[in-house]
């Protein structure tokens, strides 16, 4: 039956093995099959891995081979020594000594003299280890090299959709117009109040290619809110060189996973920006006040900046098929999910009038008082963010302890039932609650973390407000770019009926805490189409 069988000749080199002749792969092939024939075995055929590490066995080339095994068509396994099957001494002893028996193949490594149909196999334990000691040293040394790069301001990574290698430097990228183009144009529709997954929808009508297929000149045009979103996100779009984003969990592993922005390695200005700081420091202030698309494919203006002034909420819009839109409203998040606020109702459109009148005030003020402007606009800045970054850094602070406390109240409780001190169940009882604390304070945490990391990169940057506002000399009609360029949040406060009428204060805040204006929606000044309840 063995010579109806195939001899597999494994051959197979990884980057980390050098130029080494011995390890060639027209070396490998040179001696398996002369020892193959010397020892007279039959149907050799070569499964090739080439450029392939050995600590990973998601190889193609041995996969082939190990269909075949598991067909019953292979009878024999030659490899030139044990690390050509593998790095890895656990994955590795567990193929020659579990599952090539298992289907009835003998294995052999030439130059290592192991062969399975013999017994006298005792140092190939060690070999495997060292192997992996190898890999695991080789692994070492990549990475500081790699590391080494890094630290540099080389970008570790190709360049992303935009961007190519420059022809005169391996090591530096060059604006490509034509997809820089599309990037510019995704980054104008998401300010302009266009969802993300309309912008996907957008391009994949027009049948624009997507980025992987640009790359690869293929042919794929279907976009998706992933590619979008990371194209916003990017910030080697203002011309800045982000590296370390990535990591690995071991050499074993191969699965690259995502490193928390605190151990990126960001440098300024390496190459030519495709956006402006401005618009790309927009893009993640809008991302990061989530707000959710409406059925009708575009980002309401209003939605993630307005707040209740009583709970802190955020006010949700409600708009809807049967809803007109000159009637749509807004009304509290907790007053939806649970009533334990009041409605805080108004209307979008009164919004929208109001914030008309009151940026006109500040654009004629600036025009005007200039000088006093800016003297109010820093000293009510720095007050309002020492204030707020103080008070979440206090927070955060105990939050981090308290997840702390929980770590060694849960390890205690564990002592305390493995030593049989408190049952099965009551462990349960407590370890639930405790570990659902911690979850929360975890959640706590990573937001908190990220308002005090943008609220430190976002400092009073009064000049910068300047040169957005006198882009504009008078105002006709509100629109998604000018409210997230100027306006940081609305805090829309509970009616007030005293006077006999309707009356609602409306606190408009201005971006980088540069100003706040206050107005008061009054039913009269609107009508009854217009009202605001």
């Amino acid at each position: 039956m063995l010579k109806d069988k195939i001899t597999a000749l494994y051959c197979r080199l990884s980057q980390d093995d050098g130029l080494e002749e011995s390890n060639s792969i027209t070396n490998q092939k040179n001696i398996i099959l002369k020892y193959s024939q010397d020892n007279g075995f039959p149907n050799p055929q070569f499964y090739v891995d080439d450029g392939v590490s050995g600590t990973t066995f998601e190889r193609d080339g041995f996969k082939a081979m190990m269909s075949d095994i598991e067909a019953g068509k292979v009878g024999i396994v030659i490899t030139k020594d044990l690390s050509r099957l593998g790095r890895d001494y656990l994955k590795t002893g567990e193929y020659i000594e579990i599952i090539f028996p298992d289907y009835d193949v003998r294995y052999i490594a030439v130059n290592d003299g192991v062969d399975t149909f013999k017994s006298e196999n005792d140092m190939m334990v060690f070999r495997n280890v060292f192997n992996d000691f190898y890999a695991k040293d080789t692994s070492k040394k990549v990475k500081a090299v790699f590391k080494a790069k890094g630290q540099s301001g080389k970008p570790l990574g190709k360049p992303p959709y935009g961007y190519r290698k420059s022809e005169t430097d391996k090591n530096a990228w060059e604006i490509d117009e034509k997809p820089a183009e599309i990037v510019r144009r995704i980054f104008n529709m998401y300010i302009g109040g266009v969802s993300v997954k309309s912008i996907a929808l957008t391009l994949s009508n027009e049948k624009i290619p997507s980025p992987s297929a640009y790359l690869t000149g293929g042919e794929n045009t279907a976009w998706n809110r992933t590619s979008v979103k990371g194209i916003l996100q990017r910030i080697e779009y203002v011309g800045h060189t982000a590296n370390f984003k990535t990591r690995r969990k071991s050499y074993k592993n191969k699965k690259k996973v995502y490193a928390p922005r605190s151990e990126w390695l960001i440098f300024e200005n390496t190459h030519p920006a495709i956006v402006s700081q401005h618009d790309f420091d927009l893009v993640q202030e809008i991302m990061s006040r989530n707000p959710k698309a409406q059925k009708c494919k575009e980002i309401n203006p209003f939605s993630g900046i307005v707040y209740c002034a009583d709970c802190g909420k955020k006010l949700h819009v409600n708009r809807g098929k049967s809803i007109d839109k000159s009637r749509e409203y807004m009304k509290c998040a907790t007053y939806t999910t649970s009533k334990g606020c009041s409605a805080h109702f108004i209307r979008t459109a009164v919004l929208r009038e109001i914030l008309l009148n009151e940026i006109n005030k500040l654009l004629e003020n600036v025009r005007l008082n200039e000088d006093e402007f800016v003297r109010a606009a820093m000293e009510n800045s720095v007050s309002n963010h020492n204030d707020e970054l103080k008070k979440a850094k206090k927070t955060l602070a105990k939050s981090e302890k308290r997840i702390t406390e929980l770590d060694k109240i849960i390890s205690k409780l564990y002592e305390d039932n493995v030593l049989g001190k408190i049952s099965d169940e009551r462990f349960a009882t407590l370890s639930k609650g405790y570990e659902n604390e911690q979850e929360q304070l975890k959640q706590t945490v990573a937001e908190l973390t990220m308002f005090v990391e943008t609220k430190e990169q976002k400092s009073a940057d009064t000049s910068q407000f300047l040169k957005i506002v006198k882009k504009y000399e008078h105002i006709e009609e509100i629109t998604p770019e000018i409210i997230r360029e100027l306006v940081e949040k609305i805090v829309v406060y509970a009616p007030d009926k005293s006077s006999g009428h309707r009356q609602q204060q409306i606190d408009i805040y201005y971006r980088f805490n540069i100003a706040v204006s206050t107005a008061i929606a009054d039913n009269k000044n609107y009508g009854k189409k217009g009202k605001a309840a």
